[in-house]
């Protein structure tokens, strides 16, 4: 009777296992269909370009934080569904949710549309008509113009598709003051220019992936040493744009010391790992290009009310 009791009891018991276990590696899944890593960098920039055009209240910035997670989920999702052929073929990628078939890109790009529409709704209602419009400009950017049409095309993928990416602080500033304006498109560029010689840090690492993906990334098309020395480039060009919103006289000299402190380290990394060559400098640049944004951001929050 024991033994028989015992096996009763059993079953259930794992059934009831399984199905939580099941749940939450759905709920992972599509948690990881939004790119959440990605989107920390993002938002930071949020925040802190808000700081650089006045004194946003908590409301406000949460409320354009959220706007702003919404959009980027949803073109990560999108992009998850889009690029799941490719992402199979790298180690990177190929354990993402639609890659290895956890997902359907049916249920990705439905997701993703509706992250996007509930982005516009709150950021238009809440916020204002020009924050949502710039955020949905950057879920169309990201999805139809990099996605879509430059990553598979040409190695400037990046660069063009870039402006995606820069998008933030546009939405920021335009949830502050209702408009947009210099020091906003100044703040636009620096991303702009950041992200071709941080992306580019990380596709030496990954060229054997990207290659074997067809993906024209610039290592694949043109050559590491080209590479590099594109990276050099863009970090130079970088750090002339850097000092933009001092010259313009949007902030003094509180953000000038660090952005030429950091502007200078940043040009030290790329020169080395121009000289030297190794992955291990590749991931060291591409580490502190991380770094080198969140810092510098900081800076003009701090210095905007220095």
């Amino acid at each position: 009777m024991s033994s028989g009791a015992g096996a009763s009891t059993a079953p259930p018991q794992a059934a009831g296992v399984a199905p939580r276990s099941a749940a939450s590696q759905l709920v992972r899944d599509y948690f990881t269909l939004t790119k959440p890593t990605v989107q920390s960098l993002l938002l930071l920039t949020t925040v802190t370009t808000m700081y650089v055009a006045g004194s946003p209240s908590l409301r406000l910035i949460l409320l354009t934080c959220l706007g702003g997670a919404l959009s980027a989920g949803g073109a990560g999702a999108i992009n998850h569904a889009v690029d799941r052929d490719i992402d199979r073929m790298m180690k990177r990628t190929a354990d993402r949710p639609v890659a290895s078939g956890r997902v359907s890109p049916a249920a990705a790009i439905a997701f993703g549309c509706l992250l996007g529409t509930l982005s516009f709704l709150l950021l238009a209602t809440q916020v204002n008509v020009l924050a949502a419009a710039l955020s949905l400009s950057g879920l169309f950017g990201y999805v139809f113009v990099y996605t879509l049409w430059l990553k598979r095309t040409t190695p400037q993928n990046i660069v063009i598709g870039g402006a995606a990416g820069a998008v933030p602080p546009l939405v920021a500033w335009a949830a502050m003051t209702g408009g947009l304006s210099g020091m906003a498109f100044y703040l636009f560029a620096i991303v702009f220019f950041w992200t071709p010689p941080h992306f580019w840090a990380l596709s030496l690492l990954m060229k054997d992936d990207y290659a074997r993906a067809r993906i024209p990334m610039l290592p694949v098309v043109a050559g590491e040493d080209e590479t590099r020395r594109q990276i050099m480039l863009y970090t130079v060009l970088l750090y002339a744009v850097t000092q933009l919103p001092f010259c313009a006289g949007g902030l003094g000299i509180a953000y000038l010391v660090p952005s030429m402190l950091l502007g200078a380290a940043f040009i030290g990394f790329s020169y080395m790992l121009l000289r030297t060559k190794s992955r291990a400098w590749a991931l060291r640049t591409y580490l502190f290009s991380l770094a080198y944004l969140a810092l510098l951001f900081i800076s003009m929050a701090v210095a905007a009310h220095a």
